[in-house]
Order: C-alpha cells, then structure tokens, then sequence
C-alpha cells in the first residue's frame, strides 16, 4: 500500500505506509480503526472532533472508501463515534449532556442578574494538544509544541544547583513552610524587582508550577457561576480550568497592543465579572505584549468596576525586563502577578509562584494549605541557588539569543509557504494564518508524524479557524513547511 512522503529536494513520492499492512492478519478496516482508537484513547482526537471525511480518509492512508466505512463502523459500535447525518463522523462527547448549553441556560435562568451571561457551551478538551505532548512523533520536531527543545535546555544548571543543596538536607526531615521556602521567596522578591514589581517575601506564595498558581488564586477569589474574563484567543487549559471550576467565561478578544476595550466595557457593564485572567507580556498564542497606554487603561477600568485581575507573566524570561506589566503599573494593588520556571528551564520543574496582596496573600496560602500542604522543598532552594548565583539569568540570556535567531528562519520559511502572521512574531509562539481550516489539517499533518495546535484549541468555543500557533524553537524545520504548503496546494 501507498502513501505518499515529500523529498526535501524534489516532489512527493510514494512511500509504503508504516501502519497498515496488506498481510497482516486483520482486515485493513480493523488496522484502521484500531489506529484511531488510539487516537482517542490518547485524547489526539479530542471529544466533539470531526474525523475526516470518508473520501479524505481513504486518500490519507492508500486504502479505498469501502475501508474507511468499515472502520467507522467498527468505532461506532465500540461507542468511539457517533454518526451525525449530513455531516459526518464525530469522536463521542460524553459529557456533552451533562455540561452543554441545556444546563448553562437552566444555570443562568436561576442565577441573580449580575451573574447573568449568554450560555456558552464547553471549550474544546484541552487536554488534547497537553496529551500530545508526551507521545513521540516519529522523531519528528513538533510545531505544536509548547516548550522548548529539550537540546536548548541546560541540565547541569539543575545538576549544580540540586547538589548544592544536598550537602545540607536537615530541613527535609520536616514540613516547609507553607508559603514556601523562604530563601526561594527572598531570591524571588529580588526578580521581581528587577521587573519593577514590588513585592516583600511575606507577599510571596511557591506553587507547583504556574498552573497551580492560576488555580490557587481562582479557587480563593472566585465561586461556581461567577462570571471571569479571559483572553481570546487564550489558553486552552485555562478555559477549561474555570470551565471545570464552575466559571463563566467572558471572552474578550486580544488585539496587538492588549484587549478590545469596547467589548470589554461592554462585558464590564452587563455581567459586573469578579476576576480578568490576562498574559501582558508575549501572550500565548500571540507573542503580543501589552503597551502602557493599554495597561494603564485596563487599569482605571479595574479600579472602577472592583476587578480582580490575574496577570500570567509565565514566559517572563523570553522577555525583555522593561516590558509593561500590570503588577509593576498598579503595586500589586488589584493584580495578583503569576509565573514560574518550567518555559526556561525545565517542564518537569514545577516550581512556581504567585504574589498578591498582602491580605490576599494569606488566604492563598490557607488555600494551598488545604490542597497540597507544602511545596517542595528541596526543589525551591535549589531554584534559589539558581537564581543568587546568576546561572538562570545567564542561561535565559543564550536561550533568547538562539530564539531570536530560530525566529527568523522560521518566519522567512513561514513566508515562503504562504503563510501570513496575524501578529508581530515575538517569543516563543507565531499565530498563522494558513488560509484553511486547521483542524483537519492538524489530523492530516499528525498522519505524517508532524504535531500541530490549530487555531481551534485557543478558543472559548470549538468553531474552525484558519489560525495556527507554531513554536519558533520547534519548527526550523524545511520539511514541515514543505509539508504544509503541499497540503493546501491540495486544498487542506
């Protein structure tokens, strides 16, 4: 059987297909099936996603259409896929029911005016493009990735620092503190005033990685139906977090500059929300950072509504150390500022932190208190190291170099391609506009072993989009643009 490769010097040509295989001792329609139930089981194919068409299908993989219709059989009476006439296959969404536009309406029907909000229904699964993540693409660079390449990563720093702090283990023969290790949030009121950012140790909360942040102070401020406004487009994983948490969200669409203001007057006026989760400084999936006239207009619109607002500052170190941020504009009065180390040093570092109020910041600790006791110890005093020693600063300073540089190339392959950047490239993330839905291209792109994030996992809402988040550090490769331009030489 057939498929097709592309030759980085020349055009495609057939190549034999890894996955199915004509004398195999079951059909090519269970082979198929079984590979796409896989799929789903693994969350590549999240729950409410349209598999190709039948004809697509069956291009794709070499095999004829009467192949790809066994195997859609065999998925749907496994309950993998429902069967929606006149528009096709669809990955079973369980919790559709329980948590679709229905119980919104019922919810806000019963809820007090100011909580009142248009139902919306769930946000795409989130979990997809994380669970991508951690399975291997043949070996492949990963366009959709949202770290960096394991190669730009320094483990001695880590090696260094931890066995440092293993010369002197008494202290982890008991309980930390439960705001953190002290020597970390001292280092840490250090960085932030570099940043601007007054911040005393007292008003200092570690975390388990940023994520943890964001939810700790969400947990605190907010209660199920309050209504919150994010970015969008924004983080998948965060939409899905308040979505879980109970929240309504109120997207407010992200400009260059910052937010659309008269959308978010209008959302201030009508559903007087609690809490504005944001990025100031490049915004994921944008790479946009705030300007000051922005913030400072955000600002008044805070303190004349009563507005929490949550800054996430996680990719502060592909930054430039003036960059506006809201903390450093409004002293940690109405912000509480969020980030950690997992961007620049490790994922699996989940060392994070918060800083707040100083009242705030004791609730936030009773709240961290009752879902994880303490952080790890250990881990934040070699953080600590890492930071009075000058050895992350530096390390960061050769990450950005390089970054600057894998931008550039990939921007001019980008080009080349014909695609366009809806937004200046800055940091880590380029949002691209490829001109086709990139949902179906994202399956047809992962066939070939290359992992993509269409447009749809950053929106409040599953709908197509044209859009596609590609990590700078990830995508240098000429073969992956190649690949792309082919597919919408062909029309997606």
């Amino acid at each position: 059987m057939e498929t097709t490769q592309f030759d980085a010097d020349g055009p495609p040509r057939p190549r034999e297909d890894p996955w199915l295989a004509r004398s195999a001792r079951s059909t090519l329609a269970e082979q198929l099936a079984l590979r796409l139930a896989e799929r789903i089981g693994q969350r590549l194919l999240a729950p409410g996603a349209r598999l190709p068409s039948v004809r697509e299908c069956a291009r794709r993989h070499g095999v004829s259409p009467s192949t790809v219709v066994g195997a859609y059989d065999l998925l749907q009476a496994r309950g993998l896929v429902v069967a929606r006439p006149q528009r096709g296959f669809f990955v079973r969404d369980e919790e559709r029911p329980a948590t679709g536009q229905g119980q919104a309406t019922r919810r806000a029907e019963t809820e007090p005016a100011r909580n009142s909000a248009p139902p919306r229904p769930a946000p795409v699964d989130a979990t997809a493009l994380i669970r991508s993540m951690f399975q291997a693409q043949d070996g492949l660079p990963a366009p959709g990735m949202g770290t960096l390449p394991e190669e730009w990563l320094d483990a001695g720093v880590l090696q260094r620092a931890l066995r440092r702090v293993c010369a002197r283990p008494e202290s982890w023969l008991r309980y930390g503190d439960p705001a953190g290790d002290g020597s970390l949030r001292a280092a840490l009121s250090r960085r932030l005033a570099d940043l601007g950012v007054t911040a005393a140790p007292e008003q200092i909360v570690t975390t388990v990685g940023a994520t943890h942040a964001l939810d700790l102070v969400c947990r605190t401020v907010l209660q199920p139906g309050d209504a919150v406004l994010v970015d969008e487009p924004g983080w998948a994983v965060e939409y899905a977090r308040l979505t879980r948490l109970g929240m309504r969200l109120l997207p407010v669409p992200r400009r260059g500059d910052g937010p659309d203001l008269t959308v978010l007057d209008a959302l201030l006026r009508e559903h007087r929300p609690r809490l504005y989760v944001t990025v100031s400084v490049l915004h994921n999936p944008t790479g946009g950072s705030l300007s000051p006239t922005a913030a400072h207009q955000v600002l008044q619109r805070a303190q004349a509504h009563d507005l929490l607002i949550l800054e996430d500052d996680s990719y502060a170190w592909l930054a430039p150390l003036h960059a506006t941020r809201l903390a450093q504009m409004d002293a940690l009065r109405r912000t509480i500022y969020v980030s950690g180390f997992s961007k620049i040093l490790t994922p699996q570092w989940r060392v994070g932190f918060l800083a707040a109020p100083p009242a705030l910041a004791e609730r936030l600790i009773d709240t961290k208190l009752i879902g994880t006791l303490t952080t790890p110890g250990p881990l934040e005093q070699a953080m600590a190291v890492c930071l009075d020693q000058g050895t992350l600063r530096r390390h960061a300073e050769r990450v950005t170099a390089r970054l600057d540089a894998a931008r550039a190339r990939t921007v001019r392959l980008a080009e080349e391609a014909g695609c366009r950047f809806v937004s200046p490239p800055a940091g880590l993330f380029g949002w691209l506009d490829v001109g086709t839905d990139t949902e179906p291209l994202a399956q047809a792109l992962l066939d070939e072993g290359w992992l993509t994030a269409p447009g749809t996992l950053f929106l409040a809402n599953r709908q197509p989009s044209t859009l596609m988040r590609v990590n700078f550090a990830t995508s240098q490769d000429v073969r992956f643009w190649r690949r792309l331009q082919a597919h919408l030489e062909r029309g997606g």
